[in-house]
């Protein structure tokens, strides 16, 4: 599963959930793309999930970006234990993912194959996504 290899502190507190995505809203390399709709933690095993369900809907076919990455610990206490003695130990990683970001893109294959690619992805994920293609982009920059 993915997780950084060293950060610079161990834990973090749990941020600001609200707002859109500055960043990664255009599609860059493939012609399909799976955006969030909505804001949310995505863990690292969901992340994995999705990509298993991209490569075995492809069939070896094509190729997959993940535009994402876990790069935010998250802590949590054991169960039973009083209120109080400092934050939990590191339990999962998780990559904040906010409205208008793209999480996954595909190139390389049939237009119906990489929808249908993208729809199983997105029955992994814990956030409302939709699948949009670079034609699209590319209508919505050209005026």
């Amino acid at each position: 599963m993915l997780q950084p290899k060293r950060v610079k502190y161990r834990k973090v507190m749990r941020g600001n959930r609200g707002g859109t995505a500055s960043g990664g809203t255009v599609i860059l390399e493939g012609n399909w793309a799976l955006k969030a709709q909505q804001t949310g933690w995505i863990t690292a095993r969901q992340i994995e999930a999705s990509r298993r369900a991209i490569v075995r809907s492809l069939r070896r076919g094509g190729k997959v970006w993940i535009r994402v990455f876990p790069d935010k610990p998250i802590t949590k206490k054991p169960l039973e234990t009083r209120m109080g003695s400092g934050k939990g130990n590191v339990e999962f990683w998780v990559a904040v993912v906010k409205r208008g970001r793209i999480m996954f893109e595909i190139a390389g294959v049939d237009d119906d194959v990489a929808r249908e690619a993208l729809r199983l992805a997105a029955r992994k994920l814990p956030v409302a996504t939709s699948i949009v293609g670079r034609s699209d982009f590319l209508l919505a920059h050209a005026g």
